[in-house]
């Protein structure tokens, strides 16, 4: 199932994002299927934990209703967009941390973002003037539906209520000029996300699925999440020893070789450059960067 955020493009000037957001499910034919549920997607993940089959019996309302809406239609929002946190993992391919002439860590490498840093599929991303290093990093992220706290592994994958595709975009100026990771990361639409979450029984298996990124049509990253140096379970476990997890929290695990600093001369992202993040089994997220002058 492949759940999505979304804006009627013929109400998207009238309101709030947050009163003009709708909550729908997209269908085989590519066609948005609008759940008949008036709040987010993380309010809906919150109902849903205590109300099992509460996605499928909207679902079966739906379809009842019989509005179908052709995805060309829709301005596609983040998934997520007032996750309560946004948790990230630096450094979690071997050969990412090689390229960035970085130790192999020994132990999980955290950063957060925050709601300002998501945008949406096709969203374009301002790159600000201030930062002149530009990166993309494509990476699986991973969606809670149960509120856990220091669960075993087995716990930790029956708390995943579905995966996701992020671009970690990175100031890679700020980022490594001022000792800590945050201000370079956290930047407003730095965290693109989507084109939806896709649930979890439908990744058999999310440390064996293909990951890359295309830069102009260029293939930049591509491997594969057996190459994790921390696995999605024992990430989960790790991080529940000492903060709740809560439904809607996201956990983006890291992001293989190939970023732009790691070429010879680096690669920046540029004013109308185009990123396609995509991963097996999830989809292909798209942006275009404006540069702001």
């Amino acid at each position: 199932m492949r759940l999505v955020q979304y804006l009627p493009l013929n109400v998207r000037e009238r309101g709030s994002m947050k009163q003009r957001l709708k909550v729908g499910i997209v269908n085989g034919e590519n066609n948005v299927i609008p759940l008949p549920f008036g709040g987010t997607m993380r309010d809906l993940l919150a109902e849903a934990e205590h109300m099992p089959n509460r996605i499928g019996h909207l679902y079966q309302q739906a379809l009842q209703m019989g509005e179908c809406l052709p995805l060309d239609t829709v301005e596609l929002a983040s998934p997520l967009t007032d996750p309560e946190k946004l948790l990230f993992i630096g450094l979690n391919y071997a050969d990412h941390a090689q390229e960035s002439g970085m130790a192999v860590p020994e132990k999980p490498v955290l950063f957060g973002k925050f709601a300002n840093a998501l945008t949406g599929h096709e969203a374009i991303v301002d790159i600000p003037e201030e930062v002149s290093q530009c990166d993309y990093e494509v990476e699986l992220a991973v969606v809670i539906g149960k509120t856990i706290r220091d669960v075993t592994e087995e716990q930790a994958m029956d708390a995943i209520f579905g995966y996701t595709i992020v671009n970690d975009v990175s100031a890679r100026d700020i980022q490594l000029s001022e000792g800590q990771w945050m201000r370079g990361k956290a930047i407003d639409d730095f965290a693109p996300m989507g084109p939806w979450i896709v649930t979890a029984d439908a990744i058999s298996d999310p440390g064996q699925l293909e990951i890359a990124l295309r830069l102009n049509g260029k293939t930049m990253q591509s491997s594969n999440t057996r190459q994790l140096i921390f696995s999605v379970p024992y990430l989960i476990v790790f991080l529940s020893r000492t903060m709740t997890l809560k439904p809607g929290d996201v956990i983006s695990t890291g992001t293989p070789p190939g970023v732009g600093m790691g070429f010879q001369p680096p690669v920046w992202l540029q004013d109308g450059d185009v990123t396609e993040a995509e991963i097996a089994g999830i989809g292909t997220l798209t942006n275009s960067f404006r540069r702001n002058r």
